[in-house]
């Protein structure tokens, strides 16, 4: 198997360059009415500027009386309310379109996250993540607010304006002609530059923001082993990190503004000097007299014709800034992430492989030849595996500590996809799991307790707390149900959350359970007690539990010893 040799750089940055433009999708119609209103409003341009050359011709040197201003103010006064309604309009409708585009990239990404799955989540920094939603999402805001409008207004408004200055004088047109292509050519040599940086600038704000995050979950250890002030070093070195990156971005930016405005305005001073020697008779390139109105018209017109190139400047650096972005969200998620799809199918990336009709009705779970391998591990978890659970049965998986209970569990609840073989379970089945880590949210207990079902009432809450046992507890607390805990279960005991964590699992109503060490940190009476109603409750519900409990082993009855690789090595 020959290993994809990876994209050029050229086409990396097509390709984020067309799934940034993907996310606009929805709102392209109302897009492209926002660019309307900004290239009609530039063509305007035009008729302005005619009407200011008209009347100050005709006030200042055809000696005209009053009556003769009536028309060119008349033309004046409607093109200014029709380009400030038409400015207005565009603004609004842009403003809407990234409000639009950024929630939607938000939910997107926070979709594509989920989708793939706790295995894959358990390798990344929770920091860094957030960051994706937050810094790189608003670095994409400049490319769709200012970037694509100010292209859409190089493309039309500058033809236009040359179209109308060659139909003037010739020999204007010509010079804005020939030093337009020069600004182009040097953006796109800044541009490079500019992507590269604004990379490296987000890259740094990524990190950042994954250590502090992760130093302020770890807050109470740094204080024990005295290491606030360590710490707050580093937090200090990354902030510089990211004040010295930033600022190489903004001196790019800069520099691609400065060399667009040296270009216009030594374009704009050849027009002048050009009218300058024309009117002084010192220069006499048409053969015929060149009438007043006809030099204001396109010494007007002049700057407005690198307007666009120099928005386009301005906002050259968000469109590198955007790719930047794309490519940093590229890499942590491993690829760019479908968000339309992914933020609709949870289970897309790494859930098990179900096929309908496969499995007859009596077995809940089947698998086949199954080999799991964690995300980046240079050998499997489990290799070879086969095993049939029938529905309604209580199975319970044993073996040394690290032999693959827990990845088998995983898999089973689609979180790990098998590297080869099957695990098939009937369409439809709703399974729990309840691991050996559960996460348990800042907020009350009770809440905890619905997050999976958000409509159960207090009498389903109550009963699924008695039978997991956290009654046992919560009734010693003193908010009982509504007492608040911290992230991560914090004010409850390692036993104490994950009977929380049962308790919400079964609150579910599953109809395939899968345990990872439930009555561990129990003593043998709360176990016992676990385990007694725990069969009252489970009826035809498959429970597939992993544990080291001799108590546990006896309360399934069936075991499935979890092979070694050696024991399944052809």
């Amino acid at each position: 198997m020959t290993t994809p040799l990876p994209d050029s750089p050229l086409e990396a940055r097509r390709r984020r360059g067309a799934w940034l433009d993907a996310q606009l999708a929805p709102w392209r119609d109302r897009h492209r009415r926002a660019c309307a209103c900004q290239v009609l409003a530039g063509w305007l341009w035009i008729p302005q500027a005619a009407a200011i050359a008209w009347a100050l011709d005709a006030l200042l040197f055809a000696r005209a009386g009053l009556d003769a201003l009536h028309a060119p103010l008349m033309l004046l006064a409607a093109t200014l309310l029709a380009r400030t309604a038409l400015v207005w309009a565009g603004q609004r409708l842009q403003a809407d379109v990234v409000e639009s585009v950024l929630a939607r990239m938000r939910a997107g990404l926070a979709g594509a996250v989920a989708a793939r799955g706790p295995v894959w989540l358990r390798g990344r920094r929770s920091g860094a993540l957030v960051a994706l939603s937050t810094g790189h999402v608003d670095a994409t805001a400049g490319y769709y607010s200012g970037y694509l409008v100010a292209r859409t207004d190089i493309m039309w408004v500058p033809g236009a304006i040359l179209v109308a200055v060659f139909a003037a004088d010739w020999i204007v047109g010509l010079v804005l002609l020939l030093t337009a292509p020069l600004a182009p050519v040097f953006m796109m040599l800044i541009g490079k530059g500019a992507e590269t940086a604004g990379r490296r600038q987000l890259a740094a704000l990524a990190r950042a923001g994954a250590h502090f995050t992760d130093r302020l979950r770890g807050l109470d250890l740094i204080r024990v082993y005295g290491r606030g002030d360590a710490e707050r070093a580093q937090v200090g070195e990354a902030t510089e990190t990211i004040r010295v990156r930033s600022m190489r971005v903004l001196r790019i930016a800069f520099l691609s503004s400065a060399v667009l405005e040296f270009f216009a305005s030594v374009s704009v001073a050849l027009v002048a000097v050009y009218f300058g020697f024309t009117y002084l008779g010192m220069l006499d390139l048409r053969g015929v007299p060149l009438p007043l109105s006809t030099g204001l018209f396109c010494l007007l017109l002049a700057p407005e014709f690198y307007a666009p190139m120099r928005r386009l400047a301005a906002h050259y650096h968000d469109r590198a800034n955007a790719l930047a972005a794309a490519a940093e969200i590229e890499a942590a998620c491993d690829g760019l992430p479908d968000l339309a799809t992914d933020a609709r199918c949870p289970a897309r990336a790494g859930g098990t492989r179900r096929r309908p009709g496969s499995v007859q009705a009596p077995v809940a779970v089947h698998i086949s030849n199954a080999t799991l391998r964690h995300p980046g591990a240079g050998t499997p978890a489990l290799c070879g595996i086969s095993l049939q659970v029938p529905a309604g049965a209580r199975l319970a998986l044993v073996g040394p500590s690290g032999s693959g209970k827990s990845t088998l569990l995983d898999a089973i609840a689609g979180w790990l996809t098998p590297e080869a073989g099957r695990i098939d379970i009937a369409p439809g089945t709703r399974i729990a799991l309840a691991g050996q880590r559960p996460w348990l949210f800042h907020g009350s207990i009770a809440d905890n307790l619905r997050i999976g079902a958000p409509d159960a009432s207090d009498a389903e809450v109550a009963e699924a707390a008695r039978v997991a046992q956290v009654t046992r507890f919560v009734s010693q607390l003193p908010d009982g149900m509504d007492t608040v805990i911290g992230e991560r279960g914090f004010g409850l005991s390692g036993g104490e959350a994950r009977r929380v964590a049962l308790a919400r699992a079964l609150l579910l109503r599953p109809q395939v359970l899968l345990l990872d060490e439930p009555t561990a940190f129990l003593d043998p009476d709360t176990e016992a007690d676990l385990l007694a109603a725990l069969a009252a409750v489970s009826g035809v519900c498959t429970v597939i539990i992993a544990t080291h409990s001799t108590a546990v082993m006896a309360w399934a009855g069936a075991q499935w010893q979890v092979p070694t690789p050696a024991e399944v090595a052809p």
